[in-house]
């Protein structure tokens, strides 16, 4: 058997050169995203070297279309998007028009068709959901108004470009097809026969999906097998979006949009996202590996001003009226300058409407180039842009502190208070404890649902992780006494125990652990007191049949 195969090779030197890439990205402070797109430039067939096959890469990078959708379906939010519809909905439709009409005019001035004009605006109109949501993390804007604002306007993004997914297949048969003869006719009978092929899909999955995909899981947890749970999951996934494409015509991106959102209903979407969660970063990073593959460096030397255009479209156009649209509305100048800002730079949809509209043969090969390129040049310079307006606005937060203080107790004490850090099952017995001890604490918690869990206990919260110093200092780590370290994996605890011992030298701290080994590591990083849950059971076990 040869020790070397095409798609060994493709996924052996995609992960790893993206690893590398992504590495040297995050080092430089910048979206990794930045290192997965270069990693597929170099591994593709405009650089020299290595060569991965761009077929084999296609077929894999659908995969990972496959479950970024299925994630964005899970994370999908109805009750944050209806909170901020007034400016989300109007102001998300009238941007995206806005850099469309824009990007059309600049592909008229090509030369380019007016189908590939249109897959051109409408790639240079939608932001990059992983490179908004964590500019917002970094600057602690999640859960402040602009925030919410902004990520509400980027779930109408996504639900108008899945929209533009389904119909833009019909739409370009009828272009390239049409001869004339048949007048509106021509047009509109595909589209409604898409559209009535959508609404089948919608159907069967509102009413039979709705009742046998949660009851399909339900059934396979109360089998008790981890394994089982994760694999009905990813054959939910995979098997809803090929089933729709299959049996609806529809893409892959619109059937795992809905299986993700109907699964996002159940109370068991967090171990769901939990469970698949490195399969779909693995796949991820090899769709946006394969994207970079597409790109011709040559680009920017045969079209640069072409090129500046599509920069200063996505960077400088979508941000104006982005602006513009928020202000009309009443909204401040700081959110206003958040909005324009976090939505300053294009990513994983406009990529895939780049791969959708070169495979229907209506996108340009170099209006393919001139998106990732700009895509490239957008998500280098959107932290630092996001950056210089968070400082330049700190003050002006439109709901005060609330990001930067722990909510609940905004009274408690200063010094020698407990600060717990993380909020899960052995987090939540913890700080109930500690509550009924009258004991003063703080918890430090990253996910969004516990979070609100803490919040509605009325327990004071600091949102963001723990291996972060201004989550630490938040939280008061300069006047803790303890430090309660109740993270599942004993590995990350040790990282924090560095952290907060930077911090404050004579801090106690007490760390949670699973195994001898991170027990062990712990303890080699000075930890005084490590809990191992094992070793505590079987003591407890011992005593209670008097042998301990």
């Amino acid at each position: 058997m040869p020790h070397h195969t095409p798609l060994i090779g493709t996924i052996v030197a995609g992960l790893v050169v993206a690893f590398i890439m992504g590495a040297i990205a995050h080092r430089l402070k910048l979206s990794p995203l930045v290192g997965y797109l270069v990693a597929g430039i170099m591994v593709g067939p405009f650089t020299p070297g290595f060569v991965a096959d761009a077929g084999l890469a296609n077929e894999l990078a659908e995969i990972g279309v496959i479950l970024l959708m299925f994630g964005v379906g899970l994370h999908f939010s109805l009750k944050d998007l209806l909170s901020v519809k007034a400016i989300a909905v109007p102001g998300a439709l009238v941007q995206i028009a806005v850099a469309t009409l824009l990007g059309m005019g600049l592909a008229h001035l090509m030369g380019w068709t007016l189908m590939g004009g249109l897959v051109f605006g409408l790639a240079l109109s939608v932001a990059s959901t992983v490179v908004l949501l964590r500019a917002l993390q970094g600057a602690d804007l999640v859960e402040t108004r602009r925030g919410r604002v902004a990520v509400g306007w980027l779930i109408v993004e996504d639900l108008v470009m899945v929209l533009a997914l389904v119909l833009l297949p019909a739409l370009a048969s009828v272009m390239n097809n049409a001869d004339g003869s048949g007048g509106a006719g021509a047009l509109v009978a595909p589209l409604l026969g898409t559209l009535l092929k959508v609404v089948g899909f919608v159907a069967v999955m509102l009413i039979v999906g709705r009742r046998v995909i949660p009851w399909a899981l339900h059934w396979v947890v109360h089998t008790g097998s981890r394994e089982l749970f994760r694999l009905a999951v990813l054959a939910i996934a995979l098997g809803v979006a090929f089933g729709a494409a299959l049996a609806f015509d529809v893409s892959f991106a619109l059937g795992a949009f809905f299986a993700g959102m109907i699964l996002g209903e159940t109370p068991l979407s967090r171990r769901a996202t939990e469970e698949t969660l490195p399969l779909r970063d693995a796949f991820a990073v090899l769709f946006f590996v394969s994207v970079g593959m597409l790109f011709n460096p040559a680009i920017v030397v045969q079209h640069p001003l072409p090129l500046l255009a599509t920069i200063l479209i996505i960077v400088i156009g979508k941000s104006i009226a982005a602006w513009g649209i928020v202000r009309a509305f009443g909204y401040p100048n700081v959110t206003a300058l958040t909005i324009a800002a976090s939505l300053a730079q294009i990513g994983e949809f406009s990529f895939i409407l780049a791969s959708l509209g070169a495979g229907l043969g209506v996108l340009e090969p170099e209006a393919r180039d001139l998106i990732l390129a700009g895509a490239l040049v957008s998500i280098f310079l959107n932290p630092i842009l996001f950056s210089m307006i968070v400082r330049e606005h700190k003050k002006e937060d439109d709901e005060g502190e609330e990001a930067k203080q722990p909510a609940g107790h905004p009274d408690r004490p200063r010094i020698g208070h407990v600060i717990l850090v993380g909020y899960g099952r052995v987090g939540k017995l913890i700080a109930q404890r500690l509550a009924e001890r009258h004991v003063h604490f703080v918890v430090v918690e990253g996910d969004p649902e516990r979070v609100e869990e803490a919040k509605d206990a009325g327990v004071p919260v600091v949102r963001g992780n723990a291996l972060e110093d201004k989550h630490l200092l938040a939280a008061g780590i300069c006047e803790a006494r303890h430090l309660l370290i109740a993270v599942p994996e004993g590995f990350e605890g040790g990282a924090i125990h560095e952290h907060a011992r930077h911090l404050n030298a004579n801090l106690q701290v007490i760390a949670r652990a699973h195994s001898d080994a991170e027990v062990a590591h712990l303890e080699g990083l000075g930890v005084p007191h490590v809990v191992m849950g094992e070793r505590e059971l079987a003591g407890r076990m011992l005593a209670l049949c008097g042998v301990g």
